[in-house]
């Protein structure tokens, strides 16, 4: 799929999100995007997902029809940039910081992973009809979440950190192939049927 809207790239996004004081940063937004396009949700649409970017789904007031066109726009640019990274099945974590601040990353981690891909998934829906291999893949992902939260904790009081940056990093890995893995054996095949419009 062409994308129609292109996207501005993560620095001028990033100021397009502070702009509309949009409380959801831009890794989780992205995330959340991916969740959405995998989503079997039939009625979720990306203004629904566009709107959940800020609390309770008040997505902030567009005084024009230019305005809200440009703010869609921006939206979408990003969304048919994580569609097709779908499509590639090339879906990554951001990458792991050299000297990072540990319980910062891991915790941002527990963001990504819960309220980006596993939110964007379910779309507000619990009751979604999924095959039971794939709804244990989701769940590993919130578990995985739950790990780095863990993680988290144990940055921020123990001072070995290699253990820690290394339960990361296998953490990353394995949230990364259960995402490789529900795209290529769900999603993919059936990748027409996800295609989303504004409207």
């Amino acid at each position: 799929m062409k994308s129609e809207n292109k996207y501005i790239g993560d620095d001028k996004f990033k100021k397009f999100l502070e702009h509309y004081a949009c409380p959801t940063p831009i890794e989780v937004v992205k995330l959340r995007f991916v969740g959405a396009i995998c989503s079997p949700n039939a009625e979720l649409r990306p203004t629904d997902v566009i709107a959940s970017l800020w609390k309770d789904n008040k997505a902030p007031r567009l005084e024009t029809k230019n305005e809200a066109d440009l703010f869609f726009k921006f939206f979408m640019g990003l969304w048919d940039e994580m569609f097709e990274t779908v499509l590639d099945n090339g879906v990554n974590l951001p990458p792991f910081p050299v000297d990072s601040d540990l319980p910062q990353v891991c915790t941002e981690r527990f963001e990504q992973l819960e309220f980006g891909f596993v939110e964007g998934f379910f779309g507000g829906r619990e009751d979604l009809k999924i095959p039971a291999y794939i709804a244990e893949v989701v769940d590993s992902l919130s578990r995985m979440a739950l790990l780095y939260k863990t993680l988290a904790q144990k940055a921020a009081t123990e001072e070995k950190r290699k253990n820690i940056t290394d339960a990361v990093i296998d953490c990353d890995k394995m949230a990364e192939k259960s995402i490789c893995f529900l795209i290529e054996h769900y999603v993919l095949p059936h990748i027409d049927e996800l295609k989303r419009t504004v409207n």
